[in-house]
């Protein structure tokens, strides 16, 4: 089935376009069904990317950086399989527009966090559950999502808690904006590893 994976920041200029086209190119590249999209909860409506986020986007991989940002409807949110947003505060606007969402939303971070190599056991089990929900057709990407979403409570947040956001670039210095696409790249990396390992 075709996971369908939306990415939420602010403006949805720069952190989350930048997560959705790495995160797309990076499934594509490794056979993995997916439909990624982004969208702002104050969104610069029609703006394409900052040329900043752009460029870093091409140096991480990326093979197309046309984009248009769009604002955060609860739609887009009820029409996805899992969320992922930049910071906490994006998480529970999210969760505000639609509160079921809570089951299926996360921070970048967050998640690369709970489908680590580090929790290899936990997420051999849910892998394997997933799997054979599908009958053994291939993942069964909300049944997997589930399955993640249970272990929250099994690993403590880090300290600090910031370490589960992704810092905003908009209108910083260059160092900024190199951090932010260093950890996003680092976290679509880590959930792109873990898909493969769950037979996505």
């Amino acid at each position: 089935m075709t996971a369908r994976i939306l990415i939420v920041c602010t403006g949805n200029i720069c952190r989350s376009p930048l997560a959705e086209q790495l995160l797309r190119d990076n499934l594509r590249s490794a056979g993995i069904d997916a439909v990624v999209t982004s969208a702002g909860t104050r969104a610069m409506s029609g703006s394409a990317m900052t040329p900043e986020a752009a460029a870093l986007s091409l140096q991480y991989g990326a093979s197309n950086t046309e984009h248009v940002a769009r604002q955060l409807t609860e739609k887009l949110i009820a029409d996805a399989d899992l969320v992922l947003t930049a910071t906490r505060d994006h998480r529970r606007d999210v969760v505000t527009l639609l509160p079921k969402a809570t089951r299926y939303t996360f921070t970048l971070n967050q998640f690369a966090r709970l489908v680590a190599p580090a929790d290899a056991e936990d997420g051999t089990a849910f892998a394997a559950d997933a799997s054979r929900a599908d009958d053994q057709t291939g993942l069964d990407f909300p049944a997997f999502i589930a399955s993640v979403a249970s272990t929250r409570g099994l690993h403590p947040s880090p300290n600090p808690p910031t370490l589960d956001d992704v810092e905003d670039p908009y209108r910083q210095p260059a160092a900024v904006y190199d951090r932010a696409a260093a950890a996003i790249n680092a976290s679509v990396t880590t959930i792109t590893a873990a898909l493969i390992a769950a037979g996505a």
